[in-house]
């Protein structure tokens, strides 16, 4: 190995190791969309009126993966009813993207298992939400999913 183009490796390794070690770690806005995205899942897992209420906005539009589409009332009342009950709720990945002080985009791969009356449902999505602060708190705008195809058998 040439020596002089030791130190040019060890330089580009270092910025690489920068650039991967800068993308994971969270800003302060990331975190608190970290953190506000979880009780969001916490509201729902326990059916928690008061939590639900605090987490969605008023103007929450919710379109589920197959089109059916929700406001915060018709959602709300679907979980507080018991109609639709959340059992798993499992992120693969999840980022989070702040595109304005006040607006931030959570992309997200989550597998969802709920039961729907009486019909228990496994739903693996790709998801678009969307993050509005308000008076100073992130509270949850937008929601679209899609189902993901199953894997290809091999």
């Amino acid at each position: 190995m040439n020596l002089p183009t030791l130190p040019r490796r060890l330089a580009l390794v270092l910025i690489l190791f920068s650039a991967v070690w800068l993308r994971a770690a969270d800003s302060p806005e990331v975190a608190a969309l970290r953190a506000a995205d979880d009780e969001r899942v916490a509201a729902i897992l326990a059916s928690d009126a008061a939590r639900l209420d605090a987490i969605f906005s008023d103007d929450l539009g919710y379109t589920h993966s197959n089109g059916k589409h929700d406001t915060k009332k018709s959602y709300t009342q679907s979980l507080l009813s018991g109609k639709t009950v959340y059992r798993v709720y499992n992120y693969l990945e999840r980022d989070f993207r702040v595109v304005s002080p006040d607006i931030a985009l959570e992309t997200a791969h989550v597998l969802i298992n709920s039961v729907n009356g009486t019909t228990e449902v496994k739903n693996d999505l790709s998801i678009l939400a969307v993050w509005r602060k308000e008076g100073g708190k992130w509270r949850f705008l937008a929601w679209q999913s899609a189902k993901l195809p199953a894997p290809a058998a091999k």
